[in-house]
């Protein structure tokens, strides 16, 4: 295939890229890979992970977790039926699980496979905290964010195919150098922006599920003043992390709390936990 030939496939392949709305935002979305291809990888990546760790079950925070991912799911559905998205979670298959690992951390699947860590749940703290994790987590499956980054990395990979090959003739340290630049630009200026935008818009549509399930979106910027006393200080730069920086999201999250709970009023909620 011909240089020409490598670029119009970019073209035609970025004219069909955003094809999907994300509910919340209103915005096209990259997908060029469909649920019916990324769901079952997905899931069956969950089970492998299932079968070589320890689940923790029968526990009060086991139980809590199921019962917080329950009523945050519920919320969402409430929400999209409320705005015309009816089925949109008929491919969805949630389910909430707690693992023994020391690592802070907690990670959803696409499709709904929502996974907490042991070693997040005391800074948690209690079911609000517990909440305001598990809307995050789900609004990453509502929002489709792991099938617009599998899209992205595969736009990523053309775009570097056509680098290549549009530099085939020059010296071999040009190649060297702009191949370089090439993976640093897009990794930082495209790559590490865009999963900082997924992570921005999971936040805030989080706190409007958290508010709806009846948990005080207020709460959840506490959470992240504890995550990021648990670092110690000792996150990267904001411009070379995947996800926005500790003040950054306490600064979002105190700013929206608001605004959720005003949405959260046109479910009849008005009462927090």
């Amino acid at each position: 295939m011909n240089y020409k030939k490598i670029i119009g496939l970019v073209i035609v392949l970025c004219s069909i890229a955003s094809c999907k709305t994300n509910p919340f935002t209103g915005k096209k979305t990259l997908a060029l890979v469909s649920n019916s291809q990324i769901l079952p990888m997905a899931f069956q990546q969950y089970d492998q992970f299932l079968s070589q760790n320890k689940v923790i079950k029968g526990t009060s925070q086991a139980q809590m977790i199921n019962n917080v991912g329950q009523k945050i799911a519920k919320a969402s559905e409430r929400w999209l039926n409320a705005n015309g998205y009816q089925g949109y979670l008929k491919d969805y298959r949630w389910e909430y699980t707690l693992v023994q690992d020391d690592a802070v951390n907690a990670w959803c699947m696409p499709g709904g496979k929502i996974v907490f860590y042991t070693g997040i749940m005391p800074i948690a703290k209690d079911e609000t905290g517990v909440a305001t994790i598990m809307g995050h987590e789900v609004a990453h499956a509502l929002a489709n964010h792991g099938q617009q980054r599998m899209s992205a990395g595969q736009l990523q990979q053309v775009a570097g195919v056509a680098t290549s090959v549009a530099i085939q003739n020059k010296s071999a340290q040009t190649q060297q150098i702009i191949g370089t630049a090439f993976g640093l630009g897009t990794q930082l200026g495209v790559m590490l922006p865009f999963s900082r935008s997924h992570e921005t818009e999971a936040d805030r549509i989080g706190l409007q599920l958290m508010a709806i399930a009846g948990y005080d979106p207020d709460e959840a910027a506490n959470l992240w003043r504890r995550m990021k006393a648990n670092s110690g200080g000792q996150a990267p730069p904001e411009f070379l992390s995947t996800h926005p920086s500790s003040d950054t999201r306490i600064r979002n999250l105190t700013a929206w709390a608001p605004a959720a709970k005003a949405e959260a009023r046109k479910f009849g909620v008005t009462r927090f936990k």
